[in-house]
C-alpha cells in the first residue's frame, strides 16, 4: 500500500500494546507497506501478559502448539505445556524475525485517544504530554492487562509484604513465611503448588471453587524438537490433534449445550474423578466441587494443585473474608488468621478498565468505554466499533474465539488484510463500519449465544469474568475457529463506508 498518500499525520498507524495482539497486528500492517508504524509499550519490553506475569509456576493452560501463531511454529517448545519464559522467548523472536521490534516504543503510557473529524487522524496522548497524530489507530491492549485488587476492607492496612502475581516480586523470599493466597482462579492453580512446597504455611481464601482437569504434561525431549525443526509437518500433525482437541471443547461444551449437554456433563464428570482421585478428605472435596455448570468459567488443567491443597502445611478458608488487619486476615464466621505475606491472585478487572484499557473518543465526542456501559459491549467481527473511523480494536466484544489467544489474532489479521485492500482501492483515506452492520453483527452473536452454556446452564456462581456485571457474556465469539476464520474472507465491503 502507498503510505505516501497519508501525508497529513505523523504516523500511518499507532499500535497501543506490544503482547501478542499488537505484534500480530504490526507484521499485518508491515506485510500491508506500512512503514510509519508505532508501537506503544507501557512496559520496559515487549510480550505483554508473558512479560508481565512472572510468578513461580507460570505455564500455559493450553497447548503450546496451538498456543502461537499458525504462520510461525515453534519447535523448541520444551513440552506440551510451554513455561512462561518460553512464551516471552517466543513474542522476542517472532518480533526480530518479522521486523516490528524497530517499531516499538517502551516505557510510553497512552492517556488517551481523540479523533478529530476536520483533519481525518487521531490525536494519540502520552502520559509525558506527546501527542502524537496518526491515520490509523489500533488498541491491542488485551483483556488482562489491568490488574484486580480485591475490595476487601483493612486491606490497605496490612503491615506484612503484599505481593500481585502480575507484579511478582522475585526478592520476596517466602521460606519458612505464613503466608496466604486469595484466589483460586487459574494464575492459583498454578502459583499455590509452588509456594506450598516453601512457605511454613499457606492459607487459601476460596470464594468460587474452580473446575480443574488433568494435565497432559508431556515434554518434548531433544530428538522430537529436531524431528519438528526438519520435517514441519509432524508438529504440524501435533498441532491439528491439539487444535481439533480445544475446538472440540470450546465449540460442544460451550456454544452448543442445548444439543450436546450430555457431553457438557461428561466433561464434569471427568474433572470429578480427577479430583477424586487427587484429594482423600471428603470435606476438603466437597469444598473444591463447583456448584455451576462446566464452561460458565474458565477451567484450567493442573496435576498438583489438589494435592498441594491436601498438604499439612496449607489450609482451605471458604468461609469469605470479612476483613484485613495489619498482621491477619478475618473471615465472615468469626476466624482469625495470622499471616505475614499475602499474595493476590485475584486476576484482571476486563469490564471496568479493560474494555477499553484507554480513553478512546470517537465522532462527535463519543467516548468508547461510556458508549458501551451505556448500550452494550459490541463490536463489529469484534474489531470494529460505528462512530469511530479508522479505529480497530482487538481486545473486544465478541472477538475472543477458542482458547488460544493466537486463533483472535490471525483471524483479526485476515479482517486488516481484506479491510486494508479496499481502503487501498478507494484511496486510501479511511473507513468506518455502518451501523446498520454492527447491529446485524450483535443479533447474530445474541442469537447464537441462546444455544450456549450462559444462557441454558447454571453459571450464577461462576462468578466468571467471562460474564459482566448485566450478566451477558460479550467477551467470547460464539462460534467455531473455522466460522471466524472464513467469515473474514466473506463479510461484505458494503458493511463499511470508505472514504
Amino acid at each position: 500500500m502507498d503510505t505516501e498518500r497519508f501525508g497529513g499525520a505523523d504516523l500511518d498507524v499507532v499500535v497501543v500494546g506490544a503482547g501478542f495482539g499488537g505484534i500480530g497486528a504490526a507484521i499485518e500492517f508491515k506485510r500491508l507497506g506500512f512503514e510509519r508504524l508505532a508501537i506503544l509499550e507501557r512496559e520496559d519490553d515487549l510480550g505483554g501478559t508473558w512479560h508481565v506475569n512472572r510468578y513461580p509456576g507460570l505455564t500455559v493452560d493450553v497447548p503450546s502448539t496451538t498456543f502461537s501463531y499458525w504462520f510461525e511454529p515453534n519447535p523448541d517448545w520444551s513440552g506440551l505445556y510451554a513455561r512462561g519464559p518460553e512464551l516471552k522467548e517466543y513474542a522476542t523472536r517472532v518480533a526480530d524475525k518479522y521486523d516490528v521490534r524497530r517499531h516499538m516504543r517502551f516505557g510510553v503510557s497512552v492517556d488517551g485517544a481523540r479523533w478529530d473529524e476536520d483533519e481525518g487522524v487521531w490525536h494519540v496522548t502520552l502520559s509525558g504530554g506527546e501527542v502524537l497524530r496518526t491515520r490509523f489507530l489500533v488498541c491491542a491492549t488485551g483483556f488482562l492487562s489491568q490488574p484486580a485488587t480485591p475490595d476487601i476492607p483493612g486491606i490497605e492496612d496490612f503491615a506484612g509484604t503484599v505481593v500481585h502475581t502480575a507484579r511478582w516480586d522475585d526478592s520476596v523470599a517466602f521460606a519458612g513465611r505464613r503466608a496466604a493466597v486469595i484466589g483460586t482462579g487459574s494464575t492459583a492453580v498454578q502459583v499455590i503448588p509452588e509456594l506450598a512446597t516453601e512457605v511454613a504455611e499457606l492459607t487459601v481464601y476460596q470464594r468460587t471453587p474452580i473446575w480443574v482437569m488433568p494435565k497432559l504434561d508431556l515434554r518434548f525431549p531433544p530428538a522430537v524438537r529436531r524431528l519438528f525443526a526438519r520435517v514441519p509437518v509432524t508438529q504440524r500433525a501435533v498441532r491439528l490433534a491439539t487444535d481439533s482437541f480445544m475446538e472440540f471443547l470450546m465449540v460442544v461444551a460451550m456454544w452448543r449445550y442445548r444439543t450436546f449437554r450430555r457431553l457438557n456433563v461428561s466433561a464434569a464428570q471427568a474433572a470429578w474423578v480427577h479430583r477424586f482421585l487427587s484429594v482423600r478428605d471428603r470435606r476438603l472435596r466437597a469444598a473444591l466441587t463447583p456448584s455451576y455448570d462446566y464452561g460458565c468459567k474458565r477451567p484450567t488443567v493442573s496435576n498438583g494443585y489438589y494435592r498441594a491443597l491436601g498438604r499439612p502445611n496449607v489450609h482451605l478458608e471458604t468461609s469469605g473474608i470479612e476483613r484485613i488487619e495489619a498482621d491477619a486476615v478475618v473471615t465472615r464466621d468469626g476466624g482469625r488468621r495470622e499471616i505475614d505475606t499475602l499474595v493476590l491472585a485475584t486476576g484482571f478487572d476486563v469490564w471496568k478498565t479493560n474494555l477499553p484499557a484507554i480513553e478512546v473518543i470517537g465522532r462527535d465526542g463519543r467516548n468508547l468505554g461510556k458508549w458501551w456501559r451505556d448500550t452494550r459491549f459490541q463490536a463489529y467481527e469484534g474489531v470494529s466499533v460505528p462512530g469511530f473511523p479508522n479505529f480497530l480494536t482487538l481486545a473486544s466484544p465478541y472477538a475472543w474465539v477458542g482458547l488460544s489467544w493466537f486463533n483472535t489474532v490471525e483471524y483479526q489479521q485476515r479482517h486488516i488484510r481484506r479491510l486494508f485492500g479496499e481502503v487501498a482501492r478507494t484511496g486510501g483515506g479511511g473507513f468506518e463500519v455502518t451501523a446498520e452492520a454492527n447491529a446485524r453483527f450483535l443479533a447474530r452473536m445474541e442469537d447464537l449465544l441462546g444455544d450456549s452454556v450462559f444462557r441454558l446452564g447454571n453459571c450464577a456462581s461462576s462468578n466468571s469474568y467471562w460474564i459482566n456485571g448485566r450478566g451477558e457474556a460479550p467477551l467470547f465469539r460464539p462460534t467455531s475457529v473455522r466460522d471466524a476464520v472464513r467469515t473474514q474472507d466473506r463479510f461484505p465491503l458494503t458493511d463499511y463506508t470508505f472514504r
